[in-house]
């Protein structure tokens, strides 16, 4: 069919249809991105799972379709099959010695995964890591908890965020107590009954 077109066309064709085929590959990722996206929102919100699942299931499978589609591209350029394949073989030994001598990288995901089973806090939580005994030390209200870090994001005594935020390692709430509040309302009644606590402990 090619051969019915013109020399100059075809020497376009050459160029148009795998731009073509490449376009139709990212068109297609999108939408079944979107809607994986709506199913797992459905789910979660139909079997009331708690929203760090749901943010982590999109984020598995947003990595699935990327990945599909990635592959899908260099098919379409002339990559083969075999060399993919056995270039990731090759990265994926190499990144699983590397992934093994990172022994703290290591606790953070496993930690990671203890805080989404046992869900010591929550998103939008407000906690606070003590230092020891009662001594304050990083506190702020939970915005995303993934494989190596939480974050939190730093509020002041008024309950106003401050601008800034703490990426704490995971591993560190299994070893300092945690201070948890459901809500910034009930952080700030806590704070406002604080100092008198402290002087009945002074006194």
């Amino acid at each position: 069919m090619k051969e019915r077109f013109p020399p100059w066309m075809q020497d376009w064709l050459g160029l148009i249809v795998p731009i073509g085929q490449v376009v139709l590959i990212v068109l297609v990722a999108a939408l079944l991105r979107m809607l994986a996206r709506r199913v797992t929102e459905r789910i979660c919100a139909r079997y009331n799972a708690p929203a760090e699942l749901a943010i982590g299931a999109r984020r598995v499978i947003t990595f699935l379709i990327s990945s599909a589609a990635f592959l899908l591209i260099l098919e379409r350029f002339g990559v083969s099959g075999m060399v993919l394949w056995t270039a990731f073989t090759g990265f994926a030994a190499v990144a699983a010695v590397a992934f093994f001598a990172a022994w703290s990288v290591l606790s953070n995901i496993f930690c990671a995964m203890l805080i989404l089973a046992t869900r010591p806090f929550r998103l939008h939580d407000h906690i606070e890591v003590l230092e020891g005994g009662d001594k304050p030390g990083l506190g702020g209200r939970v915005t995303d908890i993934n494989l190596v870090y939480t974050t939190l994001l730093e509020t002041g005594d008024d309950g106003e965020p401050q601008g800034s935020v703490l990426r704490v390692p995971n591993s560190l709430f299994f070893q300092r107590t945690v201070r948890r509040w459901r809500s910034e309302d009930e952080r700030l009644k806590w704070s406002m009954r604080r100092p008198r606590r402290e002087r009945e402990l002074d006194d």
